[in-house]
């Protein structure tokens, strides 16, 4: 790999023709802060300004890919969540995920230990998920009191069909690695210790022609994507309602 770059809690390097962007907080489970959100996005724009690169795969350290988004910002976002400040930091980690699915190279998430919540939107917005055996898929959001965000409902239930989402979205089915890849959550489950060899190997593949890459992750994200609702719309839909839920949860 070249030699990486990053904040420390997002860091990015290139190997061969593959981008990997990790998430780099452990400490509290890589949870998604705006900071860490508005990095993400630059990292995505730089993966598309470089035309050598043919592939992203998006990884994580520690004992999860992502526990959503940070317990502080959520909290400070539900006092008063029209405040500026607020609006701005939950719209900079709905971007993340969102920035995601848009980034011009196909997409893989590495998936180990644990994804909740704007973690799953995460690893949703990639164009294909390799998963831990052992991985714990969580919706999480009514758990929290809060109800769902980032068009959830959409990318979810265009990947495992309305029952399987309702399963989990709303009345919180949790499934593992093996589970998800039954559902088509995930292309493969695999040992914890092969998952990011694996999605290497798969975004290695594609990328070896960047430019042809480009071109179908485009055509093919257009003809197989579509929803009765789209994700940018769903997006709006949701985010009253989870402002109100976490305005509702603060007042508590």
């Amino acid at each position: 790999m070249t030699a990486g770059s990053g904040s420390g809690e997002v860091l990015f390097d290139v190997d061969g023709a593959v981008a990997v962007v990790t998430l780099n907080a452990p400490d509290r489970r890589n949870a998604l802060t705006p900071d860490m959100a508005r990095e993400l996005i630059g990292l995505f724009d730089e993966v598309d300004a470089r035309p050598e690169i043919g592939a992203l795969v998006v990884r994580a350290v520690g004992k999860s890919f992502c526990a959503g988004g940070d317990i502080a910002t959520l909290t400070s976002a539900g006092r008063d969540p029209a405040a500026p400040e607020a609006y701005e930091g939950m719209s900079a980690i709905y971007d993340s995920f969102y920035r995601l699915g848009q980034v011009r190279v196909p997409t893989v998430a590495a998936v180990r230990g644990s994804a909740v919540g704007a973690g799953m939107n995460m690893l949703l917005a990639t164009d294909l998920r390799i998963v831990a055996t052992d991985a714990r898929l969580l919706c999480g959001f009514l758990k929290r009191g809060m109800h769902p965000g980032g068009g959830h409902f959409v990318i979810l239930s265009r990947l495992i069909g309305r029952e399987a989402a309702a399963a989990m979205a709303l009345f919180g089915e949790e499934v593992d690695g093996a589970r998800a890849a039954e559902l088509g959550l995930a292309w493969e489950a695999v040992d914890a210790n092969a998952v990011e060899s694996r999605a290497l190997e798969l975004a290695a593949r594609v990328a070896a022609d960047p430019e042809l890459a480009r071109v179908a992750v485009g055509n093919f994200r257009k003809e197989v994507a579509g929803g009765a609702v789209s994700w940018e719309v769903a997006t709006q839909f949701e985010r009253p309602a989870q402002m109100w839920s976490m305005r509702r949860s603060a007042a508590d």
